[in-house]
């Protein structure tokens, strides 16, 4: 499968095929250093990566800094930006730090879904990233896979504050596109009802281990001409590795009924000469609603190995087997 560039939405905003997950660069699980995460973003570039995603969660603000100083060298026209809105950083004695992020910014998070909050948080995205635009802006994580028993109030507030601001700023052209960038389909569904969407970032939710969204919510897409970007292609690792002791499901220990799916869509890829990284990248891209897949990258040697299994070619058969076998939902 080549890289390739497809339209978000219905918007004049253009992506490529494969994408560049930013949350690595923020040390989300494990430290990197300002030197590899140039190298990292560079590599990509080079290798023809053209969209990049980021959010001021990820590393409290580290992660668009290092995004900036490299793309802040090129051309504004080579490349696709988003970032993310819901969450403004603050002094450490004002909010919480995320225990996931591993890295020593002297700042806090605090929830801010409101409509000023929205305009604040780009402004503050603007400043870390060093680049006078972003394309894409998302509304982030409003969603009960982050918020539990609290989300329903979390998501009133976007809906009067956020997700108006966002669609005031595409209106005023200070950005092109604007959706959500989320954990779970439902909450999706749910804004394509009640506002005019161009795309959502969907982590998790369809990827070769897990089909939900197929059922109700991509074809939903589809008509309502909005496209879907694929977050976390190997389901936060347990795609990506032979060795259950290193791998996570949503960031967390793997059970064994989902363990055990994975090691059978191994068992099938495997007897095809198909690495299972391949498929896991390739899959959610054979469905015409979805127009990227964006892996997180933790060194360039995970860059180099997404590009060369992006390009791997993959038999019909082994699509085939795994459908027939219940594992991955026929997609042609």
């Amino acid at each position: 499968m080549a890289i390739v560039v497809r339209s978000i939405g219905k918007t004049d905003i253009q992506v490529t095929s494969l994408g560049f997950g930013g949350a690595p660069l923020g040390a989300v699980g494990e430290r990197i250093s300002d030197d590899q995460a140039s190298a990292i973003v560079t590599a990509a570039l080079d290798g023809g990566i053209r969209f990049f995603d980021v959010a001021p969660l990820y590393g409290h603000g580290l992660s668009e800094r290092r995004l900036g100083k490299v793309l802040g060298n090129t051309s504004r026209e080579q490349f696709t930006l988003s970032t993310k809105v819901g969450r403004l950083l603050v002094g450490e004695d004002q909010g919480e730090r995320n225990a996931q992020m591993r890295d020593r910014e002297p700042v806090s998070i605090r929830y801010d879904c409101t409509y000023d909050a929205a305009r604040q948080s780009l402004e503050s995205s603007l400043e870390r990233l060093g680049i006078d635009r972003v394309d894409i802006l998302l509304c982030h994580d409003i969603d009960v896979w982050t918020h539990g028993d609290a989300q329903a109030g979390i998501y009133e507030t976007a809906a009067q504050g956020i997700l108006p601001a966002l669609a005031d700023l595409k209106s005023e052209g200070v950005i092109g596109a604007f959706g959500l960038g989320v954990n779970e389909w439902q909450v999706c569904s749910r804004v394509m009802d009640e506002f005019d969407v161009d795309c959502f970032l969907l982590a998790g939710r369809f990827t070769l281990l897990e089909q939900e969204p197929l059922d109700e919510f991509l074809p939903k897409c589809i008509d309502h001409q909005i496209s879907v970007i694929v977050g976390a292609p190997y389901n936060s690792g347990m795609l990506a590795v032979s060795n259950r002791k290193r791998a996570t499901y949503d960031y967390k220990p793997v059970d064994d009924e989902r363990w055990q799916k994975a090691q059978r869509i191994r068992e099938i890829c495997d007897t095809h000469a198909v690495d299972i990284r391949a498929a896991a990248l390739q899959y959610p891209l054979r469905h015409p609603a979805v127009v990227s897949v964006i892996p997180g990258v933790w060194s360039l040697e995970e860059v180099q190995a997404n590009l060369s299994l992006f390009e791997a070619t993959i038999p019909a058969a082994c699509w085939d087997d795994l459908a027939d076998a219940g594992l991955a939902k026929r997609l042609d």
